[in-house]
């Protein structure tokens, strides 16, 4: 392996390392970690480069990274539980759980809406300022007290944040805890994850530092025209500025320790392939059932397809998980589900092939409909398990 690229690949993986290798010779990576779980137990796990450029600090086994809408798949498997318990339906109306949330005419919005972002709730109308993405009850308040977006394209659009409030009130509504507090303790300390939806203090100083690639800003859907004059982009992207072009403001305590259930999750790629790892292999895991196979079924079974209206890439999801498009943006796998997240991060399991995985890095990119370094990562493993 390359200088500075460290970690292991099981014997028939070795094209994964490869090709984890190129992408810092010939991809411009910056610092990274990829991992993968087959039948429960590692075969992949790679970290390399630097988790902090200015500082020169390595990225090391512990170094962990935040994984944008990545969290949103987090937030299913809490979803998933919960209905797997009884506790909530997908034909359930929102408002059953959540009265607040029949006002403006939204008391016929169904769970199963929420999950697939088909509720045209897709961004909040108030007027907002960046400390307020990090106070999560204060954001359901508004969305509880706003009318359905009436553009056309509100029916099924992807909802970038508001997926996050929107799930993790319902999941506070229903069971009690906050969502970060719920994955904590059902999730994570179950099954031994370094992951967290709103880091403890004593983590902060392992978590890499994002940066933004050269040609950050050029993909689709930051056309400066949609940004220039269509309110629904302004709604869902701008308000306020999840990206501002002259500083990561995901890089701030304030931001990590929040509770953002629609982009702040902060982990390990190492945790992340283990966790769909367990889903790949119905739910269970080392004696630990987060779910039934029925619910991880349930979880993956298709809510919603359509295009997105901003970059004209198809879009498909289940509950909270994206799943299988032309694009294949989870890889070649046609039973695939996860989450990908802003930048190029992707996680995902291959049920058939009994493989969890999980991409992460800290250049955050934007030019290809789906990273050329994710793609060539998935690609190698997939030809790994071809014959297996």
């Amino acid at each position: 392996m390359a200088l500075n690229i460290e970690g292991f690949v099981a014997p028939g993986f070795e094209r994964v390392a490869e090709e984890f290798e190129r992408n810092f010779a010939d991809r411009g990576e910056a610092g990274a970690a990829f991992a993968a779980v087959r039948d429960g137990r590692p075969v992949v796990d790679l970290w390399g480069g630097l988790a902090d450029r200015a500082a020169g600090r390595p990225w090391r086994q512990d170094t962990l990274q935040l994984i944008f809408s990545g969290t949103k798949g987090l937030v299913a498997v809490c979803l998933l539980m919960l209905i797997d318990r009884g506790l909530l339906g997908l034909d359930d109306l929102v408002a059953d759980h959540w009265p607040e949330f029949a006002a403006e005419g939204k008391d016929h919005i169904r769970v199963r809406d929420v999950v697939s972002h088909q509720a045209r709730m897709p961004g909040i109308r108030s007027p907002l300022a960046e400390a307020d993405l990090t106070d999560p009850q204060k954001l359901a308040g508004l969305l509880a007290s706003q009318a359905p977006d009436p553009d056309p394209r509100a029916g099924l659009v992807y909802h970038a944040l508001t997926y996050g409030w929107l799930a993790g009130e319902l999941i506070r509504r229903v069971d009690g805890r906050t969502v970060g507090r719920f994955f904590a303790e059902e999730v994570a300390a179950p099954l031994g994850l370094d992951i967290w939806i709103g880091l403890p203090a004593a983590y902060e100083h392992r978590v890499s530092t994002l940066e933004y690639a050269p040609d950050w800003g050029a993909g689709p859907a930051a056309d400066p025209r949609q940004l220039a004059d269509d309110e629904l982009f302004h709604r869902i992207w701008r308000n306020p500025p999840i990206f501002p072009a002259d500083r990561i403001p995901w890089n701030s305590r304030a931001f990590h320790e929040a509770e953002i259930p629609g982009a702040g999750a902060i982990g390990t790629a190492r945790s992340m392939a283990r966790l769909y790892g367990c889903l790949a292999g119905g739910g269970v895991l080392d004696g630990v059932t987060l779910l039934g196979p029925a619910a991880v079924e349930q979880g993956r079974s298709p809510l919603a397809e359509g295009t997105d209206p901003f970059s004209g890439d198809p879009m498909a999801y289940g509950v909270g998980f994206q799943l299988p498009t032309p694009l294949r943006a989870l890889g070649p796998a046609p039973d695939a589900f996860g989450h990908d997240g802003a930048g190029g991060s992707v996680h995902a399991a291959w049920p058939r092939k009994r493989i969890g995985f999980s991409y992460c890095m800290n250049r955050l990119r934007d030019a290809e409909p789906v990273d050329s370094r994710r793609r060539a990562l998935l690609s190698a493993l997939w030809r790994s398990t071809e014959d297996r």
